[in-house]
């Protein structure tokens, strides 16, 4: 994987989506104090995130990934990291019970401070300036000075990074995690009025945790049950920042991205001959690539050939994102190309980026009845095809934000601009993020009865 490969290699390809730094001096500046900084994530946690993953990529786990759209330097706050895994956690509960299998969770955290845009220039009436392209690059408002690319920012994101780190770490194990507290928080969400279809589910798995108490196994004689492994993961656009955190790992002598445990490459960056497929080929870390429409098998099969030579399960997990209506045009075409090769990946579902739209209100949404119908069409994909559905990848926060239209609490249209926070995309808030859960997890306990009888 790393033969005749150099972590500055990227620097001499066709590189998209990232900043042209006014102040070179600035930017040498600041590479060269990370580089000198302690990374973020070791090797062995990516190894080990690896290793589970390969377990995802054989139908023995189940991948949840799920987070904020870009994080914010302003909305940064322990309160924010809490709710936002806290709802994670009671996914992982319902969506553990759904598939009986394994859950691995893995954040959009600690490092999804970069987006790429859709057009580099913004326009506000007669004024046009560049896009925002995240609190590691530049500012939000709308401003000549805001917009300028700083790379001192590089340096503040490192540091809430850390920050995250470390209370997610606190939250893994320091008891918030243990499972029955995690399923108390859920009760309140599935008696509700409006989540009765919840119910049953809700209380099936109350059933069995209650059963595993009364034979004594619980968080004080299983650790498994009060403490939980958390990753974090963001795209690895900004190569700079990357670059200055990568590591030789002193047991493997491989170099690992120390920026987080999972780097994945977007769809607007996966180009074979680019500077971000050249950089993420070279790192042990697992590494993910966004696969849209217009994603060739060509360009795909070239792609697994360079992420993942030796065709390691666990090393790339293909992140389908195509829009509600649309997973069958494309899916099944990227699918079969996957098994012609004997390539080991893992599929994921992303419903969120195919199924933007602009509001009557004039504000960018995604429908909640949309967002589930691309997951329902994955799922039906992988079911014909007789192949693994691995995961899904939400944009969410803990918060209880309206930037989703729809779900049980039925956000509309009118009820925007209420609490629409983000800085890009609209996120799934607290509800949406569970209930999405609960009826994931309904796909999941079919197919797994399906299994099962087609085993008898």
């Amino acid at each position: 994987m790393t033969k005749g490969w150099n972590k500055s290699d990227w620097r001499a390809l066709p590189r998209v989506q990232m900043p042209d730094y006014p102040d070179r001096d600035a930017l040498n500046a600041v590479e060269g104090q990370l580089a000198k900084f302690p990374p973020l994530v070791f090797a062995g946690e990516a190894r080990r995130l690896k290793r589970k993953l390969g377990e995802v990529a054989e139908g023995r786990a189940f991948l949840l990934q799920g987070g904020d759209c870009a994080e914010s330097f302003a909305e940064f706050s322990a309160d924010n990291i809490r709710d936002t895994f806290k709802v994670m956690l009671q996914m992982a509960v319902v969506l553990t019970y759904g598939a009986k299998v394994p859950v691995v969770k893995v954040g959009r955290m600690a490092g999804q401070f970069a987006k790429p845009r859709s057009a580099p220039m913004e326009k506000q009436g007669d004024v046009e300036l560049p896009s925002y392209r995240g609190d590691i690059i530049n500012g939000f408002d709308f401003t000549p000075e805001a917009r300028i690319p700083d790379p001192a920012r590089m340096l503040q994101a490192y540091t809430q990074a850390a920050a995250t780190l470390n209370l997610l770490r606190a939250f893994s194990t320091g008891g918030f995690a243990d499972i029955h507290r995690v399923h108390s928080w859920t009760l309140g969400f599935a008696e509700s009025d409006k989540a009765e279809r919840y119910r049953e589910l809700s209380n099936r798995i109350s059933d069995a945790l209650d059963f595993m108490t009364a034979a004594g196994v619980n968080g004080e004689t299983n650790k498994a049950l009060s403490t939980v492994d958390f990753y974090t993961s963001h795209e690895a656009l900004l190569l700079e920042y990357e670059e200055a955190l990568c590591r030789i790992d002193s047991t493997s002598g491989l170099p690992v991205a120390g920026s987080g445990h999972m780097i994945w490459i977007g769809d607007r960056t996966r180009q074979p001959d680019g500077a971000h497929v050249e950089f993420c080929r070279g790192v042990q870390n697992p590494v993910g690539l966004k696969c849209g429409p217009s994603l060739t098998t060509d360009d795909l099969r070239v792609l697994i050939e360079k992420l993942n030579p030796e065709n390691e399960a666990g090393r790339l997990t293909l992140i389908a994102r195509f829009g509600a209506g649309k997973v069958g045009d494309h899916l099944p075409r990227l699918v079969r190309a996957v098994e012609e090769m004997g390539a080991k990946v893992a599929w994921t579902c992303d419903p969120m980026h195919g199924n933007v739209i602009k509001s009557d209100s004039g504000y960018k949404t995604r429908p909640f009845d949309r967002i589930l119908s691309e997951v329902r069409e994955f799922f039906a994909v992988h079911n014909a095809e007789g192949t693994i559905p691995g995961g899904v990848h939400f944009e969410m926060t803990g918060r209880d934000v309206t930037e989703c239209t729809g779900g049980v609490r039925a956000v509309t249209d009118e009820n925007l601009s209420l609490r629409y926070h983000t800085a890009c995309d609209p996120r799934l808030n607290a509800s949406q993020s569970l209930e999405l859960a609960f009826l994931v997890a309904e796909e999941l306990s079919s197919r797994h009865q399906m299994q099962r009888a087609a085993a008898l």
